[in-house]
């Protein structure tokens, strides 16, 4: 009991220090003051404002259609790379092949965003696309940084996978191509899933790389965040943020409403 005791504190002090912002947050964000520093009063008049400001909206609009192509298109690269890496065994260039994919998960940002604006550069004037910067720009490099994410979480499913099943399908005469999608696929679904959402949700954050490869009316939420922040906070920023903490704890308890029969068996 000491013992437990003895972890509780330090382990609470680090669940108030991660959640306790948050919850102020999302009180805060019901204040009536327009001071972010003293609570006034209950209200949801911020949350009206937020709805009214078409920057902000616009802005997450435009993150979430980003997102959503940048995670897919990450998604269909780190498959492909993940496969290629966890079964095509040793083969020429391999070593190198699996460096670049890594490469993205320990480069600094400023970096990776200083380079793939270089060579947007060079592609706009070499073939003429891009045309400018944009959202496209900004899909395509998020894209590249994420497909490292998904190869790494879909090789690591790879590699606790029991082949017995794929090679009990082609004993009794089903194509290579059969058992990749009525067996591999399947298998493996849940990490292609989870590197898809890790991706999304590293898209959505960004805020670096978005910053060197976007251009005019292709400001993304993060961007539009930290622009105003820096002229000071405001509530409905604080309403925007209640809205995605809200989110997310929806979708956490939805997973975990879908894995309690599976726990339970």
């Amino acid at each position: 009991m000491r013992r437990a005791a003895r972890l509780a504190v330090p382990l609470g002090i680090g669940f108030a220090f991660l959640y306790l912002p948050i919850l102020l947050m999302v009180l805060f964000s019901f204040n009536d003051s327009r001071l972010v520093t003293t609570f006034t009063g209950f209200s949801t008049r911020w949350y009206v404002a937020l709805w009214e400001n078409e920057a902000l909206m616009q802005a997450a609009g435009l993150s979430l259609r980003i997102a959503a192509v940048s995670a897919t298109m990450a998604t269909v690269l780190g498959v492909i790379a993940g496969f290629a890496l966890a079964r095509m065994g040793r083969f020429r260039g391999r070593t190198a092949f699996a460096g670049a994919m890594a490469a993205p998960l320990v480069m600094p940002e400023v970096i990776t965003g200083l380079s793939l604006l270089l060579m947007f550069v060079a592609m706009e004037q070499a073939f003429g696309f891009p045309a400018g910067r944009g959202a496209d720009t900004v899909a395509i490099a998020h894209a590249t940084f994420g497909a490292a994410y998904v190869a790494v979480v879909v090789q690591a499913r790879l590699a606790d996978f029991d082949t017995s099943l794929e090679e009990a399908a082609m004993d009794l005469g089903a194509r290579p191509w059969k058992v990749f999608f009525l067996i591999t696929l399947p298998l493996t679904a849940p990490a292609i899933a989870a590197g898809w959402l890790l991706a999304f949700t590293l898209s959505l954050d960004d805020l670096v790389i978005a910053s060197f490869v976007s251009g005019p009316g292709a400001s993304t939420l993060p961007m539009v965040i930290f622009s105003a922040v820096r002229l000071g906070l405001t509530p409905d920023l604080y309403a925007l943020a209640t809205l995605l903490v809200g989110l997310v704890a929806v979708g956490l308890v939805i997973a975990s409403w879908i894995a309690w029969p599976r726990r339970r068996g």
